[in-house]
C-alpha cells in the first residue's frame, strides 16, 4: 500500500494566485537568449534535481477536505520539468510557451529551444506558486544547478525544508493598532476603465513588446532628477498618459481615473524572507490621477511623485495582507464567492483598471557563468520575462532593464484585443517617456 502524499499549508498569498486564473493566465517565463549551445543533458538533469531539492516544487496544488495545500508528487513526475520543442515551433519571444498546470506540478517547467544562432532557454512557472522575484530566483537556482551537474555529474543542490511562505511575520512587525489604522486608511480600489477591447471572451496568446535604445534611460533618469521623480514614477505615468490617449474618450479628460501596480514586500522588510527566495511577497496597490487633453509627462508627474510617496509612507501590504487573511478565514467558498463577485462587477460594468509593473534591472551576473555544449561557457544576449497573458477586460505591462535596454511589454490574447491596438499603446508610451 502506497503512502499518503505529503501536504505543506498553501498561504493565502498562494491560494489567491492560483484562483486569479479566473481572469488571466498566472504563467510567467523568464527567457534567456545565448549566443552558443547549452547542453540539453546536463540542463535535464539539472531541471529535475533542482524539482527534487523543494518540497514546493516537486508539488501540485491540490485542496483536500476543503483545505488549501501543497501536495508532492511522486518522483516519476519530476520529469515534465524539462522539455525540448520540435525544432521550427514557435520561439518563446513569438508566442508565449504554454500554460503550466498548478494543479499537476512540478512548479517549473524548463523549455530548450534549438536555434542556429544561439539557443533560448524559457524558464516558466505559477503565480499561485511564486511571483516576479520568485522567478528570477528560481532561474538563479537552475542555472546554478547546471554548473554544478556539468562541473560534477554527481552533483545535486542543497536540500531545503519546508520554509515560511506565509505573510506572518511581516504581520508580526505590526501592533494591533497598526494593523487597524492600516484598513482603515486603505481606499477601496473602484475600476473606472478599462483597455480598449474588441469583444469579450478567449484568443490566441500574443507578447508585444518595446526596447527603448540606452540612451533613452539615461534621458529618463535626467528627467526624473529635475522633477524629483524615479523611472518608475515615469513609467507609471506614461502608462497612465497612453491609456487616456488610446481610449480617446472624453470622460476621461480632468476626471480621476486609476491603475493598479506593484510592490515587492522583500524590498519593504529586507532580509526577512531571505531563506524564502521562492513565494509569492507582491502586493497590488491603486494609484489615482486625472489628466486634461493633451497632458504631458511633466504634467501630471507631480501627481504620480505624490501619490507613491504617501504609498511608501503608510503600512504598504499591510492592508492587502488582512484584506485576504479576512477572506480566507471564511474558508474556500468564501474565495471562490470574491472572484464570482468580482467577475460580475467586471461584466456589469465593463471597467477593469490596467495594471503595470517594474521588475527592475536583470543582472546576467546572477546566472553566469553558463557552460555550452563544447564545454566553453556562452554568453547571455538578452533576458526577458513574458508577463501574464490577459484577456477582457484585464490589460497588463511590465517593464525590464536588461543592460542599460528598457523594454515594455504585454501579453494579450489576440481577438478580444486587437495586436494593432496593443502595439500602438506600446508606441504611445514610448512617445511619452523622454
Amino acid at each position: 500500500m502506497s503512502s499518503s502524499p505529503i501536504h505543506y499549508p498553501a498561504p493565502a498569498f498562494d491560494i489567491f494566485n492560483v484562483y486569479f486564473e479566473r481572469i488571466y493566465d498566472p504563467t510567467m517565463h523568464v527567457v534567456f537568449t545565448f549566443d552558443g549551445k547549452v547542453d540539453a543533458g546536463g540542463l535535464r538533469e539539472a531541471t529535475v534535481r533542482v524539482v527534487g531539492s523543494d518540497p514546493y516544487i516537486r508539488s501540485r496544488y491540490a485542496e483536500v477536505d476543503g483545505r488549501p495545500v501543497w501536495e508532492e508528487i511522486p518522483e516519476e513526475e519530476w520529469g515534465r520539468a524539462f522539455v525540448l520543442p520540435r525544432t521550427g515551433e514557435d520561439e518563446p519571444l513569438t508566442t508565449p510557451p504554454p500554460p503550466l498546470d498548478v494543479r499537476a506540478g512540478p512548479q517549473v517547467r524548463v523549455g530548450l529551444y534549438r536555434r542556429e544562432e544561439g539557443d533560448i532557454v524559457a524558464v516558466t512557472c505559477h503565480h499561485g506558486f511564486c511571483d516576479a522575484s520568485g522567478a528570477l530566483a528560481l532561474a538563479r537556482d537552475l542555472f546554478a544547478a547546471y554548473r554544478g551537474v556539468m562541473d560534477d555529474p554527481g552533483f545535486r543542490p542543497v536540500p531545503r525544508d519546508p520554509y515560511e511562505r506565509s505573510t506572518d511575520r511581516i504581520l508580526a512587525l505590526h501592533s494591533t493598532e497598526e494593523q487597524k489604522q492600516a484598513l482603515a486608511e486603505e481606499e477601496p480600489f473602484v475600476d473606472r476603465w478599462r483597455f480598449p477591447v474588441e469583444r469579450t471572451g478567449r484568443g490566441m496568446p500574443r507578447i508585444a513588446r518595446r526596447t527603448l535604445a540606452p540612451e533613452r534611460l539615461g534621458r529618463i533618469k535626467a528627467f526624473g532628477r529635475e522633477h524629483g521623480a524615479t523611472v518608475n514614477d515615469l513609467l507609471i505615468g506614461a502608462f497612465f498618459l497612453a491609456l487616456a490617449k488610446i481610449r480617446d474618450d472624453p470622460a476621461d479628460r480632468e476626471e480621476p481615473r486609476s491603475i493598479l501596480t506593484s510592490a515587492d514586500l522583500r524590498r519593504r522588510y529586507p532580509g526577512l524572507y531571505e531563506n524564502s527566495p521562492l513565494t509569492n511577497l507582491s502586493i497590488a496597490y491603486e494609484i489615482t490621477l486625472s489628466a486634461g487633453e493633451g497632458s504631458r509627462l511633466e504634467d501630471i508627474i507631480g501627481q504620480v511623485t505624490a501619490a507613491t510617496a504617501r504609498k511608501k509612507a503608510g503600512s504598504l501590504g499591510v492592508a492587502a495582507i488582512l484584506f485576504y487573511e479576512g477572506i480566507m478565514a471564511g474558508g474556500m467558498p468564501a474565495v471562490r464567492a470574491f472572484y464570482d463577485g468580482m467577475i460580475e462587477r467586471y461584466q456589469q460594468s465593463g471597467h477593469k483598471n490596467p495594471v503595470f509593473s517594474n521588475l527592475g534591472i536583470f543582472d546576467p551576473g546572477d546566472y553566469l557563468p553558463v557552460p555550452g555544449k563544447d564545454g566553453a561557457d556562452v554568453g547571455i544576449q538578452d533576458i526577458q520575462y513574458l508577463p501574464c497573458v490577459c484577456w477582457p477586460y484585464g490589460f497588463l505591462m511590465i517593464a525590464s532593464t536588461f543592460r542599460g535596454r528598457l523594454t515594455i511589454a504585454s501579453a494579450y490574447e489576440e481577438g478580444p484585443y486587437l495586436t494593432a491596438t496593443v502595439e500602438r499603446f506600446l508606441e504611445y508610451v514610448d512617445e511619452y517617456l523622454p
